[in-house]
């Protein structure tokens, strides 16, 4: 590379660092303060994204950090294990994954049913939206999802009629809103360079100064790395206990898919290097792993940060490297800063994060993969606010795999006759596979010897080597008694290349909607 060529690379790359640093720093303290965490834990996580996991990672673009998507799962930990805990389960939870990507295992993490992806974050979007509506109004989360959210209008109109310090904040949270919303819609496209969450934060604390409001704002420690709880060894011990272990695994497999899904979002969106899947997984286990052992938020790819990146025009991994080193500076000499943030600002942040990931924006795209995924997103969704984000996931794998079994199981023949020219039509819907063969076989032993038997397979899916064979040897016998077997290969390879095209159209956008996300 000629040093003219390297030096505009590097000038592209450290402008995309600036705006990836400014969309990051109110979104690590917001997903901090709603898991749980004093804010500078979420920067701290996003420092050691940008610095270590920057440097290893397997996509390039990507940037790492604290992300909305375990928000829940996280602050669900701190309230059974408490802050002490949680570093050795994300410890342990970044090794599982270093593990997983040194086995080769990358591709696996990404073997999930997009219903289940899309339902698990827009259950978690519904699940932030709920708990830090509450937030904004500089009040405490009531308990469960489905208590939050049955109590959002119970504590807005409390607020609205007290006219005191909650509706001060509401007023806050609101104001930020309506800066997000039209920084991103109304303003020029040259403006939004600058972005609208930061836009959204300065505009609130300018509101709060400007009229004195008595609101909570940003507790800063005098020094940030005290937020840091390292592991011991009675605690590390802990870990054989089967509901941390459990957190570990959730947290590993939760941060891997939402991780690898960006991953391959950002992919589409430049023509740069394509993901090496292992390598990241194991970057982000390393960033985990050490995440943990500082005791602060664990991390994912996160595709608002990555979507930027790209948007601005990196082109190396060293963007996202920077992005870190801003925010190690940022904390290191202008900590003093964030205590002007009121705390409804930034509630007001991951309200709007989690209207955008609940809006069933992707439903019309699940919609051409048949009506069972949307039910499974559907079922996803709600079951997640109902319990509990990892019985929610559960249940939605589970469903995705029964609805696999029935599809490959499956089959109905219809038999249509006509008598006057010894004619048979069998029309064969679902998948002939192994499991259906006997009755497969035994429509064609019930036909009588002689006939003419024209096999219609439009609206077969799937059809697998046994049920073939089976046709195969039929047509042998059958043509032996004077009949024949007509089966239409043509439509059925017709059919084939329009479903393949179908396919990769309805995956294209699937990927450009989770970046959207």
């Amino acid at each position: 590379m000629r040093a003219s060529d390297s030096s505009a690379t590097f000038g592209r790359d450290f402008l995309a660092s600036i705006v990836v640093f400014l969309v990051a720093l109110p979104l690590c303290m917001g997903v901090a303060l709603a898991s749980g965490l004093p804010p500078t834990a979420g920067i701290i996580t996003g420092i050691i994204g940008g610095l270590v996991v920057g440097f290893l990672a397997g996509s390039p673009l990507q940037v790492s950090g604290p992300a909305a998507g375990l928000t829940v799962l996280v602050w669900q930990l701190v309230q059974q294990f408490g802050i002490e805990m949680l570093g050795v389960i994300v410890l342990f939870a970044g090794l599982i994954q270093l593990a997983a990507g040194l086995l080769k295992l990358g591709q696996w993490f990404r073997a999930v049913s997009p219903a289940v992806i899309h339902g698990m974050l827009a259950g978690i979007g519904v699940l932030i939206l709920a708990s830090q509506f509450h937030v904004m109004l500089d009040a405490k989360p009531l308990g469960s999802g489905i208590e939050n959210l049955l109590g959002i209008p119970r504590a807005l109109f409390d607020a609205i009629q007290a006219r005191d310090a909650h509706f001060n904040a509401f007023a806050v949270g609101a104001l930020t809103i309506a800066t997000i919303f039209a920084w991103g819609s109304l303003t020029p496209k040259s403006w939004r360079m600058m972005p609208a969450p930061l836009v959204g934060v300065l505009v609130a604390i300018s509101a709060a100064l400007l009229f004195g409001l008595q609101v909570d704002y940003v507790n800063v420690p005098d020094n940030i790395w005290s937020v840091t709880v390292f592991p011991t060894w009675e605690r590390l011990t802990r870990i054989i206990e089967w509901p941390m272990l459990v957190g570990a695994v959730s947290i590993a497999f939760i941060a891997s898919a939402e991780t690898l899904l960006c991953a391959t979002a950002v992919d589409q969106m430049h023509r740069g290097p394509r993901t090496k899947y292992d390598r990241e997984l194991a970057a982000q286990g390393v960033g985990n792993a050490i995440c943990g052992a500082l005791g602060v938020l664990p991390m994912t790819g996160v595709i608002v940060r990555s979507s930027a990146n790209v948007e601005a025009g990196a082109e190396t991994r060293a963007s996202a490297i920077m992005h870190g080193v801003w925010l190690l500076l940022f904390v290191s000499l202008l900590p003093f800063t964030l205590a002007y943030i009121p705390v409804s600002a930034l509630a007001a942040i991951l309200v709007f994060t989690g209207y955008k990931l609940a809006y069933p924006k992707i439903v019309p795209t699940l919609l051409q993969y048949g009506r069972g995924e949307v039910l499974i997103y559907l079922v996803t969704i709600v079951m997640i606010v109902a319990t509990n984000l990892l019985e929610g996931v559960l249940i939605g794998l589970g469903l995705s795999l029964i609805k696999l079994l029935y599809a490959f199981s499956h089959l109905d023949v219809r038999k249509e006759g006509n008598g006057s020219e010894n004619r048979v039509d069998l029309y064969l819907k679902g998948s002939a596979t192994l499991i259906r063969l006997p009755k497969l076989a035994a429509e064609l032993e019930a036909l009588k010897p002689g006939a003419q038997v024209h096999v219609h397979i439009n609206e077969l899916d799937y059809i697998d080597h046994a049920c073939l064979d089976l046709l195969s040897n039929w047509d042998r016998q059958h043509v032996a008694t004077g009949g024949s077997l007509t089966i239409e290969w043509d439509e059925l390879s017709k059919k084939y290349h329009q479903r393949r095209v179908s396919s990769i159209k309805a995956a294209r956008q699937a990927q450009a909607a989770a970046a959207k996300a």
